[in-house]
């Protein structure tokens, strides 16, 4: 697939890089991408991917925007509310990059859909804010042997990781599930949401862009990736940390009984 002469002008600073170059652009540009949630993190998650060049965004989400939405979605505006989130997403990647292509699906995912919706795409990339979608975005991932880059909010932590449970580790042994992370959702309650703990905005914007690096990490090819590693951030003591996990062989996916 080549690049237009407007293309390798707009990419100019990523055909100079050793590890993409004309190659890696070119990988982008083929690439068809799924984001689940135009939202906190979804917002410049998909601002970053579109201005890279991603050829097929597919985005998820069946919200509308609101005006406490602004504070840290910041794909939308203060025209937008209202709006359905993918339409106004639509319209900004538009502005953007108009070499992207945009897939809409204005649809709640369940765990009835979620295999049909991953399943015309290369690579997954959750920031819902709800378990019940976290869980059924990755066992669809496993059943459809996509790749999932996942991400959560909290306050003032954020985490981090990459999912390949489909494929196998340089050991040998199956690579973990989410489920082999985060092995049952907490009880309902137990984690307030968004409206009622606050969450600042600036963090959405750090985790989202770090969602897109990994993304196109994925997709390119470059550095080591976080599968089998949680990435995790403190904004009050401004600390990274990464801890790895592995394989759990109970898993109700990829465990030995199965």
């Amino acid at each position: 697939m080549s690049l237009s002469p407007d293309e390798i002008d707009r990419y100019a600073r990523h055909l100079v890089l050793r590890d993409v170059g004309g190659p890696g652009q070119r990988k982008l540009k083929a690439a068809r991408v799924l984001v689940i949630g135009a939202g906190g993190l979804g917002a410049p998650l998909i601002q970053y991917l579109a201005t890279a060049g991603i050829g097929t965004l597919g985005i998820v989400d069946d919200d509308t925007v609101s005006l406490s939405n602004l504070q840290r979605q910041v794909i939308h505006g203060t025209p937008d509310v209202g709006r359905l989130k993918v339409e106004s997403a639509a319209e900004a990647v538009g502005r953007l990059n108009p070499h992207v292509k945009v897939e809409l699906h204005a649809t709640r995912l369940t765990p009835g859909n979620a295999r049909d919706l991953v399943r015309d795409y290369d690579v997954v990339a959750e920031g819902s804010d709800n378990f019940e979608t976290r869980y059924a975005v990755s066992d669809a991932c496993f059943f459809e042997k996509k790749p999932l880059v996942t991400a959560a909010l909290g306050q003032f932590d954020g985490s981090l990781t990459t999912i390949r449970a489909h494929e196998v580790g340089p050991d040998g042994r199956p690579n973990p599930t989410y489920r082999c992370l985060f092995p049952s959702p907490p009880p309902p309650g137990a984690i307030p949401t968004c409206a009622e703990a606050g969450i600042l905005g600036a963090l959405a914007g750090v985790m989202g862009s770090l969602m897109a690096m990994e993304v196109m990490r994925e997709i390119v090819g470059f550095g080591e990736g976080l599968v089998g590693r949680l990435l995790m951030i403190d904004a009050r003591a401004m600390r990274f940390d990464t801890v790895r996990y592995g394989w759990d062989e109970g898993n109700p996916l990829s465990g030995s009984s199965q």
